[in-house]
């Protein structure tokens, strides 16, 4: 029997599902408020950038309709997926309202379907989100769970920059639902769709929830122990954080992944997910004073970067700082919660003089600073222009940086927070952050 699929909320979670289903001749609406959005992706445009998410769209394109409305037309599928945005309120609680209004329109119209659907989050959600909100809102117009709907919490554990390759091959797939006969309708189609490896695994709603704040909040734990350990061996010569962090790695018990120092995590989930959960977990008479120290380990790494400034410069005031990567991560152009976007603000309020470049996230980040920045589309621009450069994100192209090039510096002294580099050159004042010299 041929399914249907409504996703509401086209962002980087929707629309990587979508593009990926369509691909499979899955037949899929896709709704968003945002107008200009669906004028793009019936174009197949998306208005972001994720590698191969556009090809996959192309693909998909027979099966895809996309839409700015929810009504019966739109959401008379088998499967509802909802994947708006949770952002924080301003109590650092996750603020659930564009949820909310998805769910209440959906239960206007349930009655006028003649599909009895499943209703999926995927949007990350306070664990009991489906049960003691979205459920009670669905049974406002006399709906009755099991008869005209079924609630199904779905997570996902996609990394921008492989959102394509994760969907296709997730390591595993989470169904939460009240019963088992709840969630068959839901793996029964996913078993269509993957191969018969896939792992599943199968929970109640409330924990389903739970396992992606568990999942975030461990990787991030990850992130900041090791940026810890590279503040660390920065202030012991010889000390390479990069040769630590190899050999933890080969312990089965640890694992390689999320072991890269850097200048701190960003983007649009660890630092909304660890500061929902703390908040969360307070509501509830617990102070979780771990997931505090991560939350605060990262914030304070953009004050090391400064720090390194410090000493090399009697004042940063007046100080050209070229800035090399704006999007938290390589393979995209968000900045939502960059590192990058945080030291620049920093370093405006000292009156530094910033040039910036990124493959990607240069009109984003225009959104955000306007003329206060000195956009340049040429690495060399950069170099020419600044007393100090500060690499930030791995983008492949930055791996190419030679010492001729920094040598274009006025001061010649060169940042690099992800250690891509290796730069001996006696003229220059080459820094990697976790290195002791």
């Amino acid at each position: 029997m041929e399914q249907k699929v409504t996703i509401i909320g086209l962002g980087f979670v929707g629309l990587s599902l979508a593009s990926f289903l369509s691909s499979r001749q899955v037949k899929v609406t896709g709704i968003d408020s945002n107008k200009k959005k669906i004028d793009l992706l019936r174009s197949n445009i998306p208005d972001f950038f994720e590698p191969k998410l556009e090809q996959y769209l192309k693909k998909g394109r027979k099966y895809q309709e996309f839409s700015t409305k929810i009504n019966p037309k739109t959401i008379n599928s088998n499967f509802i997926f909802i994947s708006v945005g949770t952002p924080l309120d301003n109590q650092n609680g996750m603020k659930l309202d564009f949820v909310k209004c998805v769910v209440n329109s959906i239960s206007k119209n349930l009655k006028n379907l003649t599909t009895k659907p499943s209703i999926i989050l995927k949007s990350s959600v306070i664990p009991g989100t489906a049960v003691n909100i979205i459920k009670p809102i669905l049974e406002k117009n006399d709906n009755k769970e099991g008869i005209h709907y079924e609630i199904l919490s779905n997570p996902e554990f996609l990394r921008e920059g492989s959102a394509i390759n994760d969907t296709i091959h997730p390591h595993v797939i989470v169904i939460g639902g009240i019963n088992s006969t709840s969630r068959k309708k839901l793996l029964n189609f996913y078993k269509t769709i993957y191969p018969k490896n896939q792992k599943f695994i199968e929970t109640n709603n409330t924990t389903a929830e739970m396992i992606k704040y568990a999942n975030n909040a461990f990787l991030a734990t990850k992130i900041s122990f090791i940026n810890s350990l590279a503040n660390i061996c920065q202030n012991i010569p010889g000390t390479n954080i990069d040769h630590v962090a190899e050999v933890m790695g080969l312990d089965p018990r640890i694992s390689k992944l999320f072991l890269k120092a850097g200048p701190g995590y960003g983007g649009s989930c660890f630092p909304k997910d660890i500061q929902a959960l703390i908040s969360f977990s307070k509501s509830l008479g617990y102070k979780p004073e771990l997931l505090e120290a991560v939350r605060d380990t990262n914030k304070k790494q953009v004050s090391t970067i400064v720090s390194i400034l410090k000493k090399n410069f009697k004042s940063l005031s007046g100080k050209k700082i070229g800035i090399l990567g704006l999007a938290f991560k390589e393979n995209t152009d968000d900045i939502r919660e960059s590192v990058s976007i945080r030291l620049i603000e920093n370093l405006l309020k000292k009156k530094c003089k910033i040039f910036v470049h990124d493959p990607k996230a240069i009109r984003n980040t225009k959104r955000i600073f306007n003329k206060k920045l000195e956009y340049c589309d040429r690495l060399e621009d950069v170099f020419s222009s600044s007393d100090c450069g500060i690499l930030m994100t791995p983008w492949e192209e930055y791996k190419k940086i030679n010492p001729n090039l920094i040598k274009k510096l006025h001061s010649k002294i060169f940042i690099d927070t992800r250690r891509i580099l290796k730069i001996s050159d006696k003229e220059i004042s080459f820094i990697s952050l976790g290195i002791g010299v």
